[in-house]
Order: structure tokens, then C-alpha cells, then sequence
């Protein structure tokens, strides 16, 4: 039977043992084959060192956790083409002399596509309510809803976009914090922040007809859907892909660029099969393909923003936020927190809102 030792060897950043340790590793991972960050046109070859040349048994590969393949050499090589973006883990385990050595190791995939900067013309600005904690806001045909937020004063609400009237007013429970809506199947779908629960709504009547937990210990922030699925955001970098039926996640992109991983996702709004994003505290809107989590373009609002008087508002918090696609139109709304506008734009590229 075999023993085992671990190395625990994260990113670029290798070590053997412990500090002060007696134990004598005869394995390493070469540092130098071990890169910052790939792409999906890199190849991952990942070289093991052997201190003393000792004989080996066998020498077996664990990507993620999950057995790939046992070695004919010293040199593990694996497309990462098929690979999600963000950090995976792999795992060599060297077999020798009854005895087991754990090669650990760490890498981060990133996008190979840096973002297009799009422009937009500013169409109209619209009156908006400045107590409305913008947290999602989405179209059906003409007419406009909102999901608010803050404890105490989260709703749900039906617009009136032209004169920013609420219509109807759903308040929620004062231990709800709101969030994200989108409307799929007849039905309006609500996120809160830190409770584990979404709230469905009857989209009719905007009567509350279901409730559903998180599949998991999550934070509620952005939603929307492609027609069958829901996608939600939870404030980090991913995006989760929803059955509506059961709320149970379906799968997950990792959202990046070219260069890192975009936390703190927020709202979200389908368009011609992308999802345009908010992303907490930026003046931007980033447009992700919703298969990869790759941005492919990114849209700077820090103009319209300018628009706004934040003599009374919080700087930090009451940030752009609210992102809807008229359908009829074919343009984009867009407000943020507590802002008393809303604005209608248009993206000046061809192909992203037709």
C-alpha cells in the first residue's frame, strides 16, 4: 500500500513541505513549465522533476479533481480548448518504491478576446422615481417593470416609462432585501439579496404565486432569461444558467477578459443571445457571450452619469444600475440607483440591439 505524502504547489508560487519540515521530497513541478495564465489556444504541458532519478511506477494527472489519464513520461501536455475560464486545479500523483508523492498546482484561464469599445447616441431621458432602489428593470412589449431594493422598501413595480408613473406597487416583506426580475413564461421572477429566496409573480395580476431557495448558499443579484432559461448573478464572476421550473442550476460561465476575471456582476439583460451586465460600481455596461463568459465588448456610460445630481445621493452606492431592452423599439433604458432619469440609448454599432 501506498503512502502518502502531499506538495502543495499553488500557481507560480511552488514549495516542498512545510517550513522547518524533515520529510525529503523527491518530486517537484518544474516552476518554469507553469504559466501565469493560459488561453483556450494554449496547450497546458506541465513538467515533473525528479530529484534522484528514481524509478517510478506510474505517475497519474487529476484535473479538477477528476482522474484524466496515467502518464508515459514525466510530462503531462492537455488542450484546454473545451475548458471553462477561471482557475482549475490539477493534481499529479507520483507512484514509487511503496510511496506516494501529491503534486498540486494551480492555473487560470483567461479569454484570448480583448473587448470592442462600443459608442451609443443618447435618444431621450425620461423622468424616474430618485426612491426607486434600481435593482432590475426589464420590458415586456411596451410597458416596463422594476424590482427595488433596500430592507423596508423593496417592491416590485409596473412604469409608466414616458412620465416614470408607477402604476402598481408591490411592496415586499420588510426582511427582504430586493433584486433582479426578469419576466419568462408569463410570469415575473424577483431575486432578494441575502434570504435564499426568489419570489415569483403572477405576470397579470403581479399576485405572488410561488417561492423558491437557492439551490445553494448564494447572494441574489443580477437576473434574466433566454426564453427557457433563467441566468443569475450572485456578485462574484459567475453566471448561473437556471431551470425555471425548479430553480436548480443547470451550469455556470465564469465571466473574464483578456486580462482578469470581472467580479461583482449585477444586473442582467438578454439581447440577441448575450447578456448585457452591469458591473457594481462601474460605469460601464460589458456584453458577455452567455456559453463562454468571454466580455466581447464593453459599453462606458460614465457621460450619462454626469446627468445626474448626487448632492443628495450616495456616491459609492447609488451607481448605475437597471438595463432593459425595448423590444419594440429596439433600444436600450438604462438608470441606477435613486437616480430621479432613466435613459433611452442607442448603440451606434450595428448588430448589437437589431
Amino acid at each position: 500500500m501506498y503512502k502518502a505524502l502531499t506538495v502543495i504547489i499553488l500557481a507560480l508560487f511552488i514549495s516542498c513541505g512545510k517550513e522547518n519540515s524533515t520529510t525529503e521530497y523527491m518530486f517537484a513541478i518544474d516552476a518554469s513549465s507553469v504559466k501565469t495564465s493560459y488561453t483556450w489556444e494554449d496547450e497546458l504541458k506541465i513538467s515533473i522533476s525528479n530529484k534522484k532519478n528514481i524509478p517510478t511506477d506510474s505517475i497519474v494527472a487529476y484535473w479538477n479533481d477528476q482522474r484524466i489519464e496515467k502518464l508515459s513520461g514525466t510530462t503531462w501536455k492537455k488542450a484546454l480548448t473545451d475548458e471553462k475560464l477561471g482557475y482549475h486545479n490539477i493534481q499529479l500523483k507520483v507512484y514509487y518504491n511503496d510511496e506516494i508523492e501529491i503534486l498540486d498546482s494551480r492555473i487560470e484561464l483567461v479569454s484570448n478576446m480583448a473587448p470592442i469599445l462600443l459608442t451609443y447616441e443618447l435618444l431621450h431621458t425620461y423622468p424616474h422615481d430618485s426612491k426607486a432602489y434600481t435593482q432590475g428593470l426589464e420590458f415586456v412589449q411596451n410597458q416596463l417593470y422594476e424590482g427595488t431594493g433596500q430592507l423596508g422598501s423593496s417592491s416590485l413595480r409596473k412604469v409608466n416609462f414616458n412620465s416614470g408613473v408607477v402604476e402598481n406597487f408591490i411592496p415586499l416583506s420588510a426582511n427582504f432585501f430586493g433584486e433582479g426580475i426578469t419576466v419568462l413564461n408569463q410570469k415575473i421572477y424577483q431575486l432578494t439579496w441575502m434570504n435564499q429566496t426568489a419570489l415569483v409573480y403572477d405576470l397579470a395580476t403581479m399576485k405572488e404565486i410561488k417561492r423558491f431557495t437557492y439551490q445553494k448558499k448564494m447572494e441574489g443579484w443580477g437576473l434574466t432569461n433566454d426564453g427557457t432559461h433563467l441566468y443569475m448573478s450572485d456578485g462574484t464572476e459567475k453566471i448561473y444558467k437556471l431551470n425555471p421550473a425548479t430553480f436548480q442550476i443547470i451550469d455556470f460561465v465564469n465571466v473574464y477578459t483578456n486580462g482578469s476575471k470581472i467580479k461583482f456582476i449585477n444586473e442582467l439583460e438578454w439581447i440577441n443571445g448575450k447578456i448585457f451586465a452591469n458591473v457594481y460600481q462601474r460605469d460601464s455596461i460589458i456584453i458577455i457571450h452567455p456559453k463562454t463568459g468571454v466580455v466581447e465588448a464593453v459599453i462606458n456610460l460614465g457621460e450619462l452619469k454626469k446627468q445626474i445630481d448626487f448632492s443628495k445621493l450616495d456616491v459609492e452606492n447609488d451607481v448605475l444600475n437597471g438595463i432593459a431592452y425595448h423590444p419594440i423599439k429596439k433600444t436600450l433604458f438604462v438608470t441606477g440607483k435613486n437616480w430621479d432619469k432613466m435613459f433611452e440609448i442607442k448603440i451606434k454599432e450595428s448588430g448589437w440591439l437589431n
